[in-house]
This record gives C-alpha cells, sequence and structure tokens, in this order.
C-alpha cells in the first residue's frame, strides 16, 4: 500500500504489518462490537488506523508529531476513510474516553538518548535505557481507557522484556499474553548498537536478529477479581 510519508514519519514496517494481522484477525473473529471503536497510538502513516477504518471500524489515531498527523490525515483523505487524527502525548488527546480496541507501536528500540531529547524521524523508535519509556505509560494507562470489554494489542520487541509487558498488564487488572511472534534481522538501528546491546547482556555472541512479539490484554470482569489478585501477586 502506497502512503504518503513526509520526511521524519516512521515508515510502515514488520511491527507495523504484524500489529495489522493482530487486529484483523480479532475483528475477524467478532472478539469486538460492529463499528468497534479504536483508538492508535503513535500512529505515524496512519496504516494500522486504515486498515481498522476499512474493516468498518470507528477510529480515532494519536501522535505526537505533526508531520505524522499530516500523513495521516492525508493517507485518510485519499482514500476516503473516517479517521480522526489528533495530534498529542498519548493518551492527553482522548482523555475521559473509552474504547474497544486500543492498539499502539510504541517507539521500543534500547537506547542511551534521552527520548525527550530526541528530534525527527529517531522519534519514532529512541525508547531509553530499557526501551520501555513509553511501553510502561501503555500498560499503567490503558485500561482506563478501555470499554469493560475491551482490548489492546501492543508490538514491541522481546528485547524490551516481554514478562515485563506482561506483568505490568496483569497487576493494571488485564488478562495478557502473546498472540504473534516474528524474528526479524535487525535493521540498521539494530545493526550500529549490536555491540553495546551485547555488551549489556541483550543479545548473544552472533546475534543478527530479534523477536518482534504482539502482546493482547483484555479487561478483566468484577467477576474475575479474585484471578486478578492472584496475578498481581
Amino acid at each position: 500500500m502506497l502512503l504518503f510519508r513526509p520526511p521524519g514519519v516512521y515508515r510502515p514496517q514488520t511491527d507495523t504489518s504484524l500489529l495489522t494481522r493482530a487486529l484483523l484477525t480479532s475483528l475477524a473473529r467478532a472478539e469486538a462490537p460492529p463499528g468497534a471503536r479504536v483508538l492508535e497510538l503513535g500512529t505515524g502513516t496512519g496504516a494500522v488506523a486504515l486498515a481498522a477504518a476499512r474493516a468498518g471500524c470507528e477510529v480515532v489515531a494519536v501522535d505526537a508529531s505533526a508531520q505524522a498527523v499530516l500523513a495521516a490525515r492525508v493517507n485518510a483523505r485519499m482514500r476516503g476513510l473516517p479517521v480522526r487524527v489528533l495530534r498529542g502525548d498519548m493518551f492527553a488527546p482522548v482523555a475521559g474516553q473509552e474504547f474497544d480496541v486500543i492498539v499502539a507501536n510504541p517507539p521500543y528500540v534500547v537506547g542511551e538518548v534521552d527520548p525527550a531529547s530526541v528530534r525527527g524521524r529517531a522519534r519514532a523508535w529512541e525508547a531509553g535505557p530499557d526501551g520501555r519509556v513509553l511501553l510502561d505509560r501503555i500498560c499503567a494507562q490503558a485500561p482506563r481507557h478501555l470499554s469493560p470489554s475491551g482490548t489492546l494489542l501492543v508490538v514491541h520487541s522481546a528485547l524490551n522484556g516481554v514478562a515485563a509487558t506482561l506483568v505490568g498488564l496483569r497487576r493494571a487488572g488485564m488478562r495478557a499474553s502473546v498472540v504473534a511472534r516474528h524474528r526479524e534481522p535487525f535493521g540498521p538501528v539494530m545493526r550500529r548498537r549490536a555491540d553495546g546491546l551485547r555488551a549489556r547482556g541483550l543479545l548473544v555472541d552472533g546475534q543478527r536478529h530479534e523477536d518482534l512479539v504482539v502482546v493482547r490484554a483484555d479487561r478483566i470482569g468484577e467477576e474475575a477479581s479474585d484471578e486478578r489478585d492472584r496475578w498481581a501477586a
């Protein structure tokens, strides 16, 4: 799919397609209501938001980048798809709102740079020393923006700690598991950082790939509070 992508906007890659497939699979199985309200965090070009809109969902897309907001709006308009695109930090533009599905492909590349100081295209991948600057915020904040039977789908690298994501979501009152996985060869950014990651014990000698995962988390009803408490222990 050809997309308008101005300079500084993340190019849809394997993580984008992995998240899109997980979303469309969930919708095809009727795991969300018809015309589900979908929120995409960090929309970039809007690729995932467009897929949700084509599937008949009511879609809101958010990004902190002005260029990304422009790109997503143009791509939606070119296809006649009713995607509402907002600029802002994470959940701030949709404060007080609930959604049936939230999808997110946040920055997750481990690095020594403070993500708050980054400008341009690198904002799409720089995620701090453990790669969890936004991941942890999503785990903590997503439940309050989900409908009672809502679902979160988030994609990231296994180098960020899959267990940390699962535990964080379960502690927030969600039932969480890995629903998709893909082994991806290192791109240019990861190749440049491989030596540093090996020195930190995040990579083994000779490793030239990372596993991408999609984690799904569903809100747990009050009737499952005992099980939720057990997960959080």
